[in-house]
């Protein structure tokens, strides 16, 4: 991402969709369901464990650094209740992972030599030594570059007699079985992100585990999801109410709008003696565009009527005028032979 690109993404973050009177790029608002609700909760599995070796790619849902600080001012005059959207996502990650958890463990109960329970006791206190010892060794590093040295060196201390105790566990184990078995590597998958560790690894490659961004994910994701689960049942009850009350003020207002239109507003005795006006007033009007309709088709059959008689009279007057012709014609030529 260039400087221009991360300044743009800061502004963002800070001031909204709305700066500079832009709409966002994805032309949606924080509330639209296309947009992550852990995304805006900064808990959403698909940002926290990107670039990891669980990288679960691009989330199917919107992720905007603007649509966060729109819903962030928005929530400060209206609770939407998008943490129990987020802890239901949150759950639903976190579920599929405690089976991928399991499943790994009963593929290494089944191909790793079975271990007597004696055995198998002492070899799971070095493997919890070791893990304390990588947790540390990660904290102290951690508190070393944000300067605080003091703590950074206590802990420290207290990693070095984590090892004492690490060696006297790991002597009590390679003295219960054979040395043949001691060398095989003794694996067990992490609670937390369901990553293998080995009885033999050494306090660094623990410390890159523990203190790396994948095992650090699922951490912040699993405490994020007991600290929604704590409020839940507090929080759906919050939300029933407040659909209620929204329900309710919904009501005020809409008979405040009926008192305030009285007049317009129209229904009981009042609407059925205007159905039946209206019922009346169409009735009447297709009697009169029936009889218009009827005096039409008179008036036209009347028309029809005169035309065929003045048809009639003009064809009789035509034969008159030929038959007149006709005779004289006839009186002339007869005259005309007596004069010869």
């Amino acid at each position: 991402m260039s400087a221009h690109d991360q300044m743009r993404a800061m502004l963002d973050q800070l001031m909204g969709t709305g700066r500079n009177g832009e709409n966002n790029k994805y032309q949606v608002k924080f509330n639209d369901s296309k947009v992550c609700k852990s995304f805006l909760l900064s808990c959403c599995p698909h940002e926290i464990l990107s670039s990891t070796r669980m990288d679960l790619g691009e989330c199917p849902k919107i992720h905007d650094l603007a649509l966060r600080a729109d819903f962030e001012n928005a929530q400060k005059t209206k609770d939407y209740f998008y943490d129990l959207d987020a802890m239901e996502h949150l759950q639903a990650f976190i579920s599929d992972c405690d089976r991928r958890t399991e499943s790994a463990k009963q593929r290494l109960a089944e191909t790793q030599e079975e271990l007597t329970a004696e055995v198998a006791v002492k070899a799971n206190s070095v493997h919890e030594l070791a893990e304390q010892i990588g947790q540390k060794l990660a904290k102290a590093e951690q508190l070393g570059q944000e300067g605080f040295v003091e703590e950074s060196m206590k802990l420290m201390e207290e990693v070095e007699e984590l090892r004492k105790k690490k060696l006297d566990a790991e002597q009590e184990y390679r003295n219960s079985m054979p040395a043949s078995s001691y060398q095989q590597q003794k694996l067990r998958v992490c609670e937390v992100c369901s990553a293998y560790l080995g009885i033999h690894d050494n306090d660094r490659r623990l410390a890159d585990h523990f203190g790396g961004k994948l095992h650090l994910g699922f951490i912040k994701i699993r405490e994020k999801l007991a600290e929604l689960e704590k409020t839940a049942d507090k929080r759906r009850d919050e939300k029933r109410k407040a659909g209620r009350g929204d329900r309710d003020r919904d009501d005020r207002d809409e008979r405040s709008y009926r008192d305030r239109h009285r007049e317009h507003y129209v229904g009981g005795r009042e609407l059925d003696r205007r159905s039946k006006r209206h019922r009346s007033r169409s009735k009447d009007r297709k009697d009169r565009e029936r009889g218009e309709k009827s005096k039409d088709k008179e008036d036209r059959s009347r028309d029809s009527r005169s035309r065929s008689y003045r048809s009639r009279s003009r064809s009789r007057d035509r034969d008159r005028r030929s038959h007149s012709r006709h005779s004289s014609s006839s009186d002339i030529k007869k005259k005309r032979d007596r004069d010869a």
